[in-house]
């Protein structure tokens, strides 16, 4: 009769353990699925700045000469690698190399945009939508690093609040790994730490 309790002592402990690995299973799930969900939003809004940049380009002399001090120049060059970078990213999103590259073109695309329109009063949004002005564009921070409002080119608080959406659903979906035991689910599943957009 012993062994039939010792039988049903190691069954629970069994049945104890599945039900604790799919349940932390499901919250990284979980976890990273809102991390994507919201870097759609995030790469909704850099496609809608990256149009107002190319839209905001003028159209290119035939023959000419173009711009005299390669603002111009650089702008476009600055939003093709936008745009090559974003649709790299779009399929791993959160991968840390390609957020790195994907915030390192954002921090060019930027300065190129200032470099073309000095004179224009540069606007910025806290992480939650609401103004603060005047700001100076400033470079990105490195990957860790407190997110500084970012000055993008067309004035909408969408863009930034869309970056601290995406930043916090990565922070929360770390934090969710580092944790023992369920950092043992990451490591089984091969799920890997994100990084936030600067």
């Amino acid at each position: 009769m012993n062994w039939l309790g010792d039988s049903l002592l190691t069954w629970a402990a069994l049945a104890a353990l599945l039900f604790w690995f799919v349940g932390a299973h499901n919250r990284l799930v979980r976890l990273r699925a809102a991390a994507l969900q919201a870097y759609a939003a995030l790469d909704a809004q850099m496609l809608r700045q990256l149009d107002f940049v190319q839209a905001a380009l003028p159209a290119p002399a035939a023959g000419g000469p173009g711009d005299d001090n390669g603002t111009e120049t650089a702008l476009r060059a600055a939003s093709a690698q936008m745009s090559t970078v974003m649709g790299s990213t779009r399929p791993r999103p959160l991968d840390p190399q390609a957020m790195a590259a994907l915030g390192t073109a954002l921090g060019v695309l930027l300065t190129a945009w200032q470099r073309m329109h000095p004179d224009a009063e540069p606007i910025s949004f806290e992480p939650d939508g609401t103004l603060s002005r005047p700001a100076a564009l400033q470079e990105l921070p490195a990957p860790g690093a407190a997110a500084v409002p970012l000055v993008w080119p067309e004035p909408s608080a969408l863009a930034e609040i869309s970056r601290a959406q995406f930043n916090a659903a990565v922070i929360q979906y770390n934090h969710a790994i580092g944790q023992f035991p369920a950092v043992l689910v990451a490591w089984l599943l091969r799920m890997r730490r994100a990084a936030p957009l600067g």
